[in-house]
């Protein structure tokens, strides 16, 4: 069950982080391909990467490896994507800490002009209420100054990088912290933490959509959400951002389905898994997006400005937009804390899916050099997180804002189709689709529908290909605040070389294992290359042995909370005989 609710957290938190800055560029007939590409490819991905993780019982490298050695750099590449993502995810973690402990004033920071880091520039309508005065473009709000005077001391580009912004870098450590004891163990030592962490936040979001709807301006904000403009369905960018945001949002391709299916039971019911995770995901999506809108509207409507001109891009856009809301409210004092208490919540329980994926990949990849070098389990996890704190420093600079932007522009958004094409490629066709049918059988004793298998085959490979092309095509190179700030030639290369790290694994791994295989002809070293190798039992030869104390020692370290009374069942029917030597 707390699998289940990992996964929501994830889906929930980044539904909050990415829903705003994709839906805000194309609202209305934005959920046409969103439920579209849902359908088409988000469930069925999601149902064939729990499948794979359940089966193999690996991390996405070792899963990967196994059904289609060939490919195995994608799952490699998943790790990388994932511990990029872990250096600067947690920034926003470290934002939301910082602000959670300022809403405890009694004057809210970002409510008003009259403080000490506010500009000339700053602008907020006279006593609260709406008059026909209209903002100015080089004017900001209150919340604005806070976020980029206070908070950040934002530099002028990422040419000025600035020094450390200590309150940040303590509010950093603070969330490392928390992700380290709430995973130290193993994935199942924070189940209690998890499941507060996961109702509680959905109890305050209904809250707050309750609350927005009644704000003054929230059908404006709504009217711009729902409004369809049916000549933009022919624009590649409604279609690239929909997809990005089910990829964000869900977690396809980044390794984390994978891994939390790795330490499910070997009959684990996937189908109820995916459609629970797939069913709550897109109606977070749909709450957070009104609840926003409603906020938004309420904000252009006092500010006398359109929904357009309120939106910005960034991570500060939750930081900005919310907390302006949150000040008008009575008790705004107390929303403001349960808010980002609530934005805490959530972002650990994305982050700890994160991290999780790095440290099982590395025990399944390495489990005798990390028994050896680093002695034990909770050793490995505190190294991963300390040098992940190290690599997100340059994110809490007087300049770190840029370089959050440009990482998340070029790790993520950039790279993650090219993984997700190839991982079609490697399991479906590779591998094959009658063997992946065959393993959902024997593990739930129901074969996947032909909705299932004609996604997998040929419209999940077709659709996730268009997409990444047309987003080659309309490659737009990232800038900042609505293209304000356009980053140097020096920064994109910065950029490209980031993205290059998880994309030259598939090329460099495929090539390393197509030397390495058998045979003389390239179609025999192909053909050895892609076949699939599941690793024997160490003590019998056997692959998929079910003696349960065969595999106790693995299991263990891979899961040190692990009930040793529970036999381990595994799969039955692809017994091979031992060897002869």
């Amino acid at each position: 069950m707390y699998y289940i609710l990992e996964r929501l957290n994830f889906s929930r938190d980044n539904t909050l982080n990415v829903s705003l800055r994709d839906k805000s560029r194309l609202p209305g007939v934005f959920l046409v391909p969103y439920f579209l590409i849902l359908v088409v490819c988000g469930v069925p991905l999601l149902y064939m990467e729990l499948s794979i993780g359940q089966f193999t019982r690996r991390g996405p490298i070792g899963a990967l490896g196994q059904i289609c050695p060939l490919f195995k750099g994608a799952g490699l590449s998943s790790v990388v994507i994932s511990f990029l993502m872990s250096t600067y995810h947690n920034v926003i973690i470290a934002y939301a800490i910082y602000y959670f402990f300022a809403a405890f004033r009694a004057h809210q920071p970002w409510s008003d002009c009259d403080n000490s880091w506010n500009t000339a520039a700053c602008w907020l309508p006279l006593n609260g209420f709406v008059d026909n005065r209209t903002r100015l473009n080089a004017s900001k709000t209150p919340s604005e100054d806070f976020f980029d005077n206070k908070v950040l001391q934002i530099s002028s580009g990422i040419e000025e990088p600035g020094a450390l912004r200590w309150e940040l870098v303590a509010c950093l450590i603070t969330a490392w912290i928390m992700v380290y004891f709430s995973i130290w163990k193993s994935i199942k030592s924070s189940a209690q933490v998890r499941y507060l962490t996961a109702t509680l936040p959905f109890l305050l979001i209904v809250v707050f959509l309750t609350r927005s709807l009644t704000l003054e301006g929230a059908d404006k904000g709504l009217q711009f959400f729902f409004h369809p403009r049916w000549e933009l369905l022919g624009d590649a960018k409604v279609w690239i951002n929909a997809a990005a945001q089910i990829f964000n949002s869900v977690g396809i391709a980044f390794g984390s389905m994978i891994c939390f299916a790795s330490y499910n039971k070997f009959h684990n019911t996937i189908l109820v898994d995916t459609v629970a995770v797939s069913l709550i995901n897109a109606c977070s999506s749909l709450l957070v997006g009104i609840f926003s809108f409603a906020t938004i509207g309420n904000i252009a409507r006092e500010q006398n400005m359109s929904v357009e001109a309120v939106l910005s891009d960034g991570p500060g856009l939750v930081f900005v937009i919310y907390p302006q809301a949150l000040a008008k409210m009575p008790a705004s004092q107390l929303w403001a804390v349960l808010f980002f208490f609530m934005m805490v919540c959530l972002s650990l329980n994305s982050q700890f899916a994160i991290v999780e994926v790095v440290v099982t990949s590395i025990q399944d990849g390495f489990p005798n050099w990390v028994k050896r070098r680093l002695l034990c389990h909770e050793m490995l996890v505190l190294v991963i997180c300390v040098v992940s704190f190290l690599f997100g420093l340059p994110n809490i600079t007087q300049g770190g804002i840029y370089f959050f932007q440009l990482i998340d522009h070029y790790a993520a958004s950039l790279s993650i189709m090219f993984l997700a094409f190839f991982e079609v490629i490697a399991i479906s066709w590779c591998y094959g689709v009658r063997r992946l049918c065959n393993n959902v059988k024997e593990m739930t004793g129901r074969v996947p529908s032909m909705y299932f298998r004609f996604c997998w085959l040929i419209a999940a490979p077709l659709l996730i290909l268009a997409v990444w092309v047309f987003s080659l095509i309309d490659y737009e190179p990232p800038t900042y605040r609505n293209g304000e700030y356009e980053y140097p030639w020096w920064a994109e290369a910065i950029g490209w070389g980031i993205a290059s790290l998880s994309l030259i694994c598939i090329p460099a791994f495929a090539i390393y294992v197509f030397i390495k295989s058998e045979g003389n002809t390239f179609s025999e070293k192909l053909k050895n290359s892609i076949k699939p190798h599941f690793e024997a039992c160490k003590l019998c030869g056997q692959e998929y042995c079910q003696e349960p104390m065969h595999n106790l020692e693995e299991e263990t370290a891979k899961d040190p909370q692990q009930d040793m009374i529970n036999p381990i069942q595994l799969n039955a029917n692809y017994l091979l005989s031992k060897p002869q030597s």
